[in-house]
């Protein structure tokens, strides 16, 4: 039924017509053809629509948005002036340019809007910022076999960019200059909504979509409840249409064996709505399915996306009140319980899933499990579901905020910047204050590479030191609109902070040693003078584990030495309780 339908609508080639629809959704075209439509729809809705470049790639390609309003609400304070809500369509097929789709559905169906054809009036109520392609030179790296497992179109771009960066696990690390740009843009705009588009691989089944919104089984309730009755309203909608929409993304518990269940997941701010989760707005996630064709997942994508529009011009000035509302309340400094990371409970509840008859069994080849499906016979699963959440890692953000030594303030600082967060510079040193410092007694370096950095995992608690502040130390302050995302980075347990991404490894690396004919003398004559010690030690020798290591032994002794650096595995940003001397309050 969609594939005639959608065939049908394009027969007549309308102007600002894609190489995708003029194919027949065969083909998709090239970033030129972006550029190209980029000038073209200002002149043909002159006054309605904007062609903004806001960044350049490694490569030196253009990075470019359209902006469309029907009322000339075309720049960010224009919209703030208004109270106008703002729809951010940040389109994954140009964040992993092998998913194209929302590309060629944004193009489709903007034309469509501004001709009068779809959604009559919907751009007097919202302003819409659509990213045609996020990662440009991924998108130039077009060739035929880049997505075995999809279902046209016959040649895409590629995943990464060109410094091989996988731009969706860089929102909160902001390595990629084009992150950096796309961060400007975002927090420029500020939008109530940020929606991501994305085609899934994985199994085969015959749901074609998945839709997370998020706050909605998390996050602050004044939008999560708002955040449930527009999901739900959402999925209705495309039911009615004819898809089959699932609320979740369709990744089985074990990959290779459907009888596993699936889950309801709440991701770490590494990824795009998650990150704007933390920024307590509107983060939507929609998944197109991969193995079907081209055709029906653009039409799919545009379906979602009226459906969205049409919800938030319908209730756009309640959830900008709503949005008002939570912001006043962090910036009041009432935020202070975030939870870093979520994970599911083993209580589950058995839903229906669409399937296809499968076989599992070993590879021959391989020895891995393989599994093949028969799409030639449906079959309606019986799965286990497991939406139950609960708290993972949690932190309390303190009563002021952080600090951070001008050792590494001025990488730090950009960072900050780039996600909108206000933070200032101490014009002079200040005596030791008391403040909070996380002292690391366990660190874990990841074997292995991930996106370039090599992680560590920590283990410890902050405690109350005497610290001078030298000039230059930034101070965040941590009663601000984005106080978890402000937690996410300098909490040093959180999955995506700075510190996990191993951007602080130096101070878990020792740099200075005391010889072993140094240690053992001092560690007798300690033993001999100091009873606690002593007793700390013989307590020690209980574990058996301490008692076999002779590395451990050594250590405990070496850290007791006047020589030890008092500075290993110190985390080098701290907590304070209020601002530090001579600073202004700034909003």
């Amino acid at each position: 039924m969609l594939l005639p339908t959608l065939l049908a609508l394009t027969m007549h080639q309308a102007p600002l017509t894609t190489v995708s629809e003029k194919s027949g959704w065969i083909h998709t075209g090239r970033y030129a053809e972006v550029e190209s439509l980029c000038r073209a729809f200002p002149k043909r809705y002159p006054g309605k629509v904007r062609c903004d470049t806001f960044g350049t790639t490694p490569e030196g390609r253009p990075m470019l948005a359209l902006v469309a309003s029907t009322d000339g609400t075309l720049t960010p304070a224009a919209a703030a002036r208004k109270k106008r809500p703002v729809v951010f369509f940040f389109f994954q097929g140009g964040i992993h340019a092998g998913e194209i789709d929302g590309k060629d559905a944004g193009f489709w169906l903007l034309r469509d809007v501004l001709d009068g054809k779809a959604l009559k009036g919907v751009l007097k109520n919202v302003t819409a910022v659509f990213v045609p392609v996020f990662n440009v030179d991924g998108h130039e790296r077009f060739g035929p076999n880049h997505r075995p497992n999809q279902v046209g179109p016959e040649e895409t771009g590629w995943r990464t960019t060109g410094r091989n960066q996988n731009l969706n696990r860089d929102y909160v690390k902001a390595d990629a200059p084009e992150m950096v740009a796309m961060l400007t843009l975002l927090h420029t705009w500020d939008p109530l909504v940020l929606i991501d588009l994305h085609a899934t691989d994985g199994a085969q089944f015959e749901h074609d979509v998945s839709v997370q919104m998020e706050p909605q089984k998390t996050g602050p309730e004044a939008l999560r409840v708002p955040g449930e009755k527009m999901i739900a309203e959402l999925l209705q909608g495309l039911e009615a249409q004819g898809h089959l929409p699932l609320p979740f993304y369709p990744s089985f518990e074990e990959w290779d064996n459907p009888r596993s269940g699936v889950s309801y997941g709440v991701s770490p701010p590494r990824f795009s709505h998650p990150y704007w989760l933390a920024h307590r707005r509107y983060g939507v996630l929609v998944e197109t399915h991969s193995w079907k064709p081209y055709a029906h997942r653009v039409a799919t994508t545009r379906h979602v996306l009226e459906g969205l529009l049409r919800l938030i011009a319908r209730d756009g000035q309640a959830l900008m009140k709503a949005r008002a509302a939570v912001d006043a309340e962090a910036e009041s400094g009432e935020v202070r319980e975030v939870v870093l990371a979520w994970e599911n409970t083993k209580n589950s509840h058995p839903i229906a899933f669409r399937g296809y008859a499968y076989e599992r069994s070993t590879s021959e080849l391989t020895q891995l499990p393989w599994i093949r499906y028969d799409t030639t016979k449906p079959q309606v699963w019986t799965l286990p579901y497991f939406d139950e959440l609960r708290p993972a890692v949690t932190a309390t953000l303190p009563l002021g905020g952080y600090l951070v030594p001008p050792a590494h303030a001025e990488w730090v600082a950009p960072k900050l910047a780039a996600h909108g967060l206000r933070f200032q510079r101490l014009g002079q040193p200040l005596p030791p204050a008391e403040v909070e410092v996380f002292r690391a007694t366990e660190t874990s370096f990841r074997p292995l590479s991930v996106e370039g950095h090599q992680g560590i995992t920590v283990k410890g608690q902050w405690a109350r030191e005497r610290h001078p502040l030298p000039a230059g130390t930034l101070y965040v302050p941590a009663a601000q609109k984005s106080a978890p995302l402000i937690a996410h980075l300098l909490e040093p347990q959180g999955p995506d902070s700075l510190l996990s991404w191993g951007f602080f490894n130096n101070h878990f690396e020792a740099k200075e040693y005391i010889e072993e004919y140094v240690v053992e003398p001092f560690a007798r004559e300690l033993l001999a003078k100091d009873p606690a010690v002593k007793a700390s030690w013989e307590e020690r020798l209980k574990d058996p584990a301490f008692a076999a290591d002779p590395k451990s032994r050594l250590r405990f002794f070496a850290e007791r030495h006047p020589a030890w650096d008092t500075h290993f595995n110190l985390y080098p940003v701290f907590r304070t309780d209020s601002p530090p001397a001579g600073l202004k309050p700034v909003r």
